[in-house]
């Protein structure tokens, strides 16, 4: 059964250390995707996503702007990222982690995200919808984003390790 993220009830986000003692936290406005979800044997399931790489958004418009450029995810060439699964792994009724490949400019690499079902909900409109949040880690290095500065005090501008938290709604398509 086919499922399509409903964007307006949905996120991703991510956090990255800055100057080793806070987070920056950002997210991506626009994106898209199908969750091809199989009910009856859940493992099935597949997962295509597409994100708008210029819809990032830090809350810091020059640092938006920078991760836009050449140094970053150089959105002129590469505007997309994209995830598409490769295997479900299922923990128990409401956990699985879910693996697939992330393709960030053009470099694709393997990745795992821990899935929690959050429940199935009926809309007073009629249809059907259900929620999942999904939390992971990548090494933005891994993706050729390897600029960075060094402080003063030791250490580096920019955190390696990117923590990903995603929220989803899936909108059920009739057929």
């Amino acid at each position: 059964m086919s499922w399509q993220i409903d964007p307006s009830h949905s996120l991703i986000e991510f956090s990255v250390t800055h100057m080793m003692i806070a987070k920056v936290r950002g997210r991506f406005n626009n994106f898209s995707g199908l969750v091809e979800l199989n009910e009856s044997q859940p493992e099935k399931t597949s997962v295509d996503v597409e994100i708008e790489v210029n819809s990032i958004d830090t809350r810091q418009q020059q640092r938006d702007d920078h991760l836009r450029s050449a140094d970053f995810f150089n959105i002129a060439e590469y505007p997309k990222m994209k995830f598409i699964s490769s295997e479900v792994k299922i923990v128990d009724q409401k956990h699985a982690v879910l693996m697939g490949d992330l393709t960030i400019k053009d470099i694709t690499k393997p990745v795992s995200l821990n899935v929690e079902f959050n429940g199935l909900s009926k809309s007073p409109w009629g249809s059907t919808s259900a929620g999942f949040s999904a939390t992971g880690k990548i090494n933005r290095k891994d993706w050729a984003l390897t600029w960075n500065q060094s402080l003063e005090t030791g250490g580096v501008l920019v955190g390696d390790e990117i923590s990903v938290n995603i929220e989803i709604e899936l909108i059920k398509q009739e057929a």
